[in-house]
């Protein structure tokens, strides 16, 4: 007896990788463009505009001149533990902003920026802690094989001397350097990926183009050495956000190498160097490919051996990236 020909059931797609979570909220191409322009302005006029009040309203309950007083704060030529206090702040306002955009524009939860868990995996982002010190003792070994490294950084050989400025800088970095790193990463591992994945259906167009855009965020005037430094760094931190489906290792990475640069400026160098580096060689190139590379292979191997996915569940969240098949 013939059996009868059944159609096959259509079946959604298994779950959405990192890039293409926004194809899960609501449609329009224009969503993305959209949300793109609101993160920019928010990032660049709206935030920074907003936290000038409160500093404003202590200056004048503290007698300072307001004029002279916001002056200093901006002043990243002289820089002092409230400016960088105000500069990390502005920062890290790009988390509530980029998840403002994903709730209103695109109509998801804002914790889909976070992984395709949905939300922050804390203990992978707790080893990936421990996996960028080792990629930093192996930037170390490489480091000290090469010639000197120009005057990207400028270090002495003596120590700082410990004074009440160095310790409110210190209180400013341990507190509020974490989230400046999670701020931009946020913003352009997290929303800008999204959007521009969303928007071209290219995971190499969004690694590439978020890269560009946090190395253009750091000051179009820099080196060529220091801009292919900081391309490198978003090229690395991006692929991992596309193997891990989170921002958890971009974070880790971010904020040892923030911790890093800004506790090297104050034990023996100052921070105005650091937060505007000059020159730079290319000598450095092979330093932060060695840290890229070893950190890559390590974040990943343990997202592997912690069996994380890098795609959503399809019973949580999915797209129809194609049609069904129409009805003959």
């Amino acid at each position: 007896m013939t059996q009868p020909v059944t159609r096959p059931a259509y079946e959604r797609p298994p779950g959405l990788p990192y890039h293409l979570v926004l194809l899960g909220g609501r449609r329009g191409w224009w969503r993305h463009v959209l949300g793109v322009t609101v993160v920019a302005a928010g990032m660049i006029v709206v935030a920074p505009f907003l936290l000038l009040i409160p500093f404003a309203l202590w200056f004048l309950a503290d007698g300072q001149p307001l004029v002279d007083s916001l002056e200093g704060l901006l002043d990243l030529d002289d820089p002092t533990p409230l400016g960088l206090a105000y500069l990390n702040l502005a920062l890290a306002a790009a988390i509530p902003l980029t998840w403002f955009v994903v709730r209103v524009v695109h109509g998801l939860p804002p914790r889909w920026l976070s992984s395709v868990k949905p939300r922050i995996r804390w203990a992978y982002l707790v080893a990936c802690l421990g996996v960028s010190v080792v990629a930093l003792i192996a930037t170390v070994l490489v480091s000290a094989l090469l010639p000197a490294q120009g005057e990207s950084t400028e270090l002495s050989g003596q120590l700082n001397d410990f004074t009440n400025t160095t310790r409110d800088f210190l209180i400013v970095l341990v507190l509020l350097t974490p989230l400046q790193a999670a701020g931009e990463e946020y913003a352009f591992r997290g929303y800008l990926m999204q959007a521009f994945g969303g928007l071209f259906r290219s995971r190499w167009v969004a690694v590439v183009a978020s890269a560009f855009l946090f190395a253009c965020a750091h000051g179009l005037g820099q080196s060529a050495p220091i801009f292919f430094d900081r391309f490198a760094f978003g090229i690395v931190a991006a692929v991992l956000v596309v193997l891990t489906g989170g921002l958890e290792a971009g974070i880790a990475m971010h904020v040892l190498n923030n911790w890093l640069a800004f506790g090297l400026a104050l034990a023996f160098g100052d921070m105005a160097s650091t937060l505007n580096p000059t020159g730079g060689s290319w000598w450095t190139i092979p330093v932060t490919l060695t840290q890229s590379l070893v950190y890559l292979g390590l974040a990943y191997a343990v997202a592997r051996r912690m069996g994380l996915t890098n795609r959503t569940d399809p019973a949580v969240l999915s797209a129809v990236l194609v049609a069904p098949p129409r009805r003959r």
